[in-house]
């Protein structure tokens, strides 16, 4: 794919979303990662509800640690696998507490060896908490730039990324990521894609398979209204 087409897609996504951004609510880099955490396998919809309670109730991470995993657990139940996620955030929040002061690290290395916290967390935590150049390829990243063309089909989540981070300018990382997550959300969505009024299209694999087999069994519905027609 050329520079060109790189720079319509990036624009015309911006014409589409020219105010998209992070959709988690929080209030510092700590509640930040808390939720991104909790976002795994879940829609950011669902964990919004349960941190406008969960960070009024919990402050720092010392407000964590202070309460049995259980309660913290039924804190989050409504979240997808919300065990896992509770053990993750108080051990997450023990090591902040030894090791940061009580501090979400800013590099991206020490935010990786967090309980919980993925290369995906870590580059939304850097990004939208610190200003660091990140892009945070998550399902609808993942989607979007395969169904267009700017990975393989078949390449890991990390190659996404690193395909992405070559063709993107640097300084566009971060509000790419968003505007991808709100083009896959909101328009080019998993199961039904509005591939008939994308204005991508012409340049979108997927969209054309789509649209080709769409027409196809349009045609032969087609066919076989006549042929009853002239049965009956």
């Amino acid at each position: 794919m050329n520079a060109a087409t790189v720079r319509h897609i990036l624009e015309t996504m911006e014409a589409m979303f020219p105010d998209a951004h992070c959709e988690l609510n929080h209030s510092n880099a700590f509640e930040l990662t808390v939720a991104v955490l909790l976002s795994a396998q879940c829609t950011d919809e669902t964990v919004n509800k349960v941190t406008a309670d969960l960070f009024q109730k919990y402050k720092s991470p010392a407000d964590y640690l202070t309460v049995p995993l259980e309660e913290l657990e039924q804190d989050i139940r409504r979240i997808g696998l919300y065990r896992n996620k509770a053990k993750h955030i108080q051990n997450m929040c023990r090591i902040l507490i030894e090791q940061y002061g009580g501090d979400v690290p800013q590099e991206h290395d020490q935010l990786v060896t967090l309980p919980g916290v993925g290369r995906k967390t870590a580059n939304v935590v850097v990004s939208n908490a610190f200003g660091v150049p990140a892009i945070a390829v998550d399902t609808h990243v993942e989607r979007v730039s395969k169904r267009l063309g700017l990975a393989g089909w078949d390449d890991s989540v990390l190659e996404v990324e690193k395909k992405l981070m070559k063709r993107v300018p640097r300084d566009e990382w971060t509000i790419t990521h968003h505007r991808f997550i709100f083009f896959g959300r909101y328009h080019c969505k998993a199961q039904t894609p509005q591939c008939h009024i994308c204005p991508l299209l012409d340049i979108c694999r997927e969209g054309k398979k789509r649209m080709k087999t769409s027409q196809i069994r349009k045609d032969k519905e087609r066919v076989t209204t006549r042929k009853r027609k002239l049965n009956s």
